[in-house]
This record gives structure tokens, C-alpha cells and sequence, in this order.
């Protein structure tokens, strides 16, 4: 698993853009969207929808990955 960012292609609002993200965030957030059962590019325009200006969408995705594992640990503890 890589340490450095990669990018990978989403679809937001129609049209294509790249965000640059880590292998374990990257896996992360998919395995999220599959256990809310809806498309990645979903999952990514809900966390854009609800980012503030000052967050990038990358950066974004990371806190909404590290609050939803957070969210995991403590519901099974």
C-alpha cells in the first residue's frame, strides 16, 4: 500500500475531476460507500456538498474516513 497520494477520477455535479488521495484513505471510502450501499461518486458529492470552503475535497474525504472509523470503534466498543 502506497504512502503518497495517488489520483483517482470521480464524477461531481457531471463532471470529471481527480482527487489525490492515499491507498488507505482511497480503500477506506470505498469500503464506506459499499456498506452504505451507494455509488463512491455519491459518497464524494455527499462529503463535497457538505465541505466547508476553507477544506479541500481531498482533505475532506480524509476527515470523513478518520470521523466514520472513529464512528465504527466507539459503536463497538
Amino acid at each position: 500500500m502506497s504512502a503518497r497520494p495517488v489520483k483517482h477520477s470521480v464524477t461531481l455535479r457531471g463532471h470529471r475531476t481527480s482527487i489525490s488521495l492515499e491507498d488507505a484513505f482511497w480503500q477506506e471510502l470505498r469500503d464506506l460507500a459499499r456498506q452504505k450501499a451507494m455509488p463512491i461518486n455519491a459518497l464524494v458529492s455527499q462529503i463535497d456538498a457538505e465541505r466547508g470552503v476553507e477544506a479541500g475535497l481531498a482533505s475532506a474525504i480524509r476527515v470523513y474516513v478518520l470521523q466514520a472509523l472513529k464512528e465504527l470503534q466507539v459503536s463497538s466498543d
